[in-house]
């Protein structure tokens, strides 16, 4: 095998004409010592048992712990949310406490198979439709079923993979710890600060593959947090964090010495990496002759869906799942890949009108916030500009698309900023559900993840109907009763579109993260949620849906005691105790 020069003494390539200026020497260096660092680590990690990585994940657990109050505090200053703001609890929840989570399903996952046990050992598998297996993936533990009663999840298989099968190659590259994936490079995403950590733990211990992470612009306050959170696995050279702009992006992903990439963001940034820019990408696009000579996965977002079934709801219903809606697009002041842009209702629900009233009402009652990310502002304009009549609720946009209206922008827009739109369509039951799914499918951009609220008299009178429509629902993530959030937040689900993307047209993405089973052939994830919250979901008052022992979950943006609990609950996952948690229940009482 041919070795490239060493990065101490390899030249820099002269620009090519009309290029973007490449990072200066100073940084060139520093960039190249840090690959030099992750390539002597990648032999120590093909050294190290399964075993030894779980002792080595507890490690990463025990300092990443000792950090969610800085990380916490660091992430809320960084998006402009003052000490006291009711919403600052959505960075306790997705960051220290996602990734703790995912830390201790990794554990867990890799004792099994040191132990000599399948990784979804004690796993129940059961058969979606099309006999498909599913993976019931979630509650695993004890306290997750006590803490999120009412809530499940189930990662479905490809068609084909047999249950004996699932389990036999459960475990990805753990079952082959001694083979190398080398170092691969992950292009944070600066939206949520889980995610760049999480995606560096899926490039371990998926495909043995350490990794240099970029941490993205909007993340480099969280950076000192990082390297202090995840200081056991920098120290032996498994991880290193680096900045930079776009010009230190292009010189990495070019890196001969990087063989792989991972990018969480826009569908753009990834055909700039794959195909170049202006029109040289255009002919290498059309031509099939990518600029990136090494594989890439990604996930890029889209516009997701949320299909309401038409049934026979009450006031509180309508109130509740109204704020759901909400929560759906506002969380994080909807810079989120997987915030919900289309509510899609029935025209012909008697009841659409009372709930499109309820809907202007919890999307302008939730609290004001900045609207933080970058060009968020140009995009909010677009949106006002393809929607002139678009109602304006306080620091948000709700596009009613009515009669003779254009959807198209709606539809293939990722607005990534606070905008909701809402479409109808005719029919009530099975064929409203039947064309709402069809609609999702055809005409929104991206796979990455659907939601549908369903009232549980109506989802029974369905039947196996209903199923039939859920495997029809082509998204990588599918939440019902739920937000697809649930799934990201849960590790042993899985995060990714839809397969079937190329290079050529990538949608949602390409490949899987999160997935701490470390699961083969996944073709999607399925959440459950309850209709109805407590006091409401108990028996007798439930409509037949499921228990859950919350009044309102932590991260609807209406919960009046979100903060507490979301922090709270964090505090619980680093360090146990019981006062502590019948406090935060207490709490959550109150919401």
């Amino acid at each position: 095998m041919t070795q490239s020069a060493p990065a101490a003494k390899r030249k820099k390539a002269p620009a090519k004409k009309g290029a973007a200026p490449g990072p200066d020497e100073r940084e060139t260096r520093h960039l190249d010592a840090a690959i030099r660092d992750l390539q002597a680590g990648s032999r120590t990690w093909t050294n190290l048992s399964v075993g030894q990585r779980a002792t080595l994940l507890r490690a990463v657990r025990t300092s990443v712990a000792a950090s969610i109050d800085e990380w916490a505090q660091t992430a809320v200053e960084s998006k402009g949310l003052v000490a006291n703001h009711p919403l600052r609890g959505e960075e306790w929840l997705s960051g220290p406490y996602s990734v703790l989570g995912a830390l201790d399903a990794y554990v867990d996952t890799l004792t099994r198979l040191a132990e000599g046990r399948s990784a979804i050992d004690g796993v129940a598998l059961g058969r979606a439709p099309g006999g498909r297996v599913a993976v019931d993936a979630f509650p695993l533990t004890g306290m997750d079923r006590f803490l999120l009663q009412g809530f499940t999840g189930q990662v479905w298989l490809e068609p084909g993979i047999t249950p004996a099968a699932a389990r036999r190659d459960a475990g990805l590259a753990q079952l082959t710890p001694g083979e190398s994936g080398g170092v691969g490079l992950v292009l944070g995403a600066g939206n949520i600060t889980s995610i760049p950590v999480l995606d560096v733990l899926y490039e371990l211990l998926a495909h043995n593959r350490v990794a240099l992470l970029k941490v993205n612009p909007t993340q480099d306050p969280l950076v000192p947090v990082y390297e202090r959170a995840l200081a056991p696995l920098i120290e032996p050279g498994f991880l290193r964090i680096v900045h930079g702009g776009p010009a230190a992006g292009a010189y990495l992903t070019g890196h001969p010495d990087l063989v792989h990439v991972h990018i969480t963001g826009s569908a753009a940034t990834f055909d700039a990496i794959v195909w170049g820019t202006g029109g040289t990408a255009t002919r290498r696009k059309r031509e099939d002759r990518p600029q990136l000579k090494k594989p890439i996965t990604a996930e890029l977002g889209g516009v997701s869906p949320i299909i309401v079934v038409p049934g026979e709801w009450t006031d509180a219903d309508i109130a509740f799942q109204a704020e759901h809606v909400a929560t759906m697009r506002l969380q994080n002041c909807g810079h989120n890949c997987i915030a919900g842009q289309v509510v899609i209702l029935s025209s012909d629900w008697p009841q659409r009108e009372k709930f499109t009233a309820a809907l202007r009402r919890a999307y302008a009652a939730a609290p004001e916030r900045p609207i933080w990310y970058p060009n968020s502002d140009a995009r909010m304009e677009q949106a006002s500009g393809d929607y002139p009549d678009a109602l304006v609720l306080a620091d948000r946009l709700l596009v009613e698309i009515g009669a003779g209206d254009d959807p198209t922008a709606l539809e293939r827009t990722e607005y990534f900023a606070p905008v909701l739109g809402v479409e109808e369509l005719p029919g009530t039951g099975q064929a409203f559900l039947d064309a709402a799914i069809a609609h999702a499918n055809d005409r929104l951009q991206g796979t990455l993840g659907a939601n549908v609220i369903i009232h549980p008299a109506t989802e029974k009178a369905l039947g196996t109907g209903f199923d039939r429509a859920i495997s029809e629902l082509l998204y990588g993530s599918i939440a019902i009763n739920t937000w697809t959030a649930f799934g990201f937040i849960t590790p042993t689900m899985t995060w990714g579109a839809f397969p079937g993307n190329t290079l050529r047209d990538v949608g949602s993405g390409l490949g899987v993260v999160h997935n701490a089973l470390l699961l083969d052939g996944v073709e999607r994830s399925v959440v459950r949620g309850p209709f109805r919250p407590f006091p409401r979901s108990l028996p007798g008052a439930n409509g037949g849906g499921r228990l859950t022992i919350l009044p309102k979950p932590p991260w609807f943006v209406s919960a009046r005691t979100a903060a507490t609990v979301s922090e709270g609950l964090t505090r619980f996952r680093a360090k146990g105790g019981l006062p502590g948690l019948v406090t935060t229940l207490l709490a959550a009482l109150r919401a």
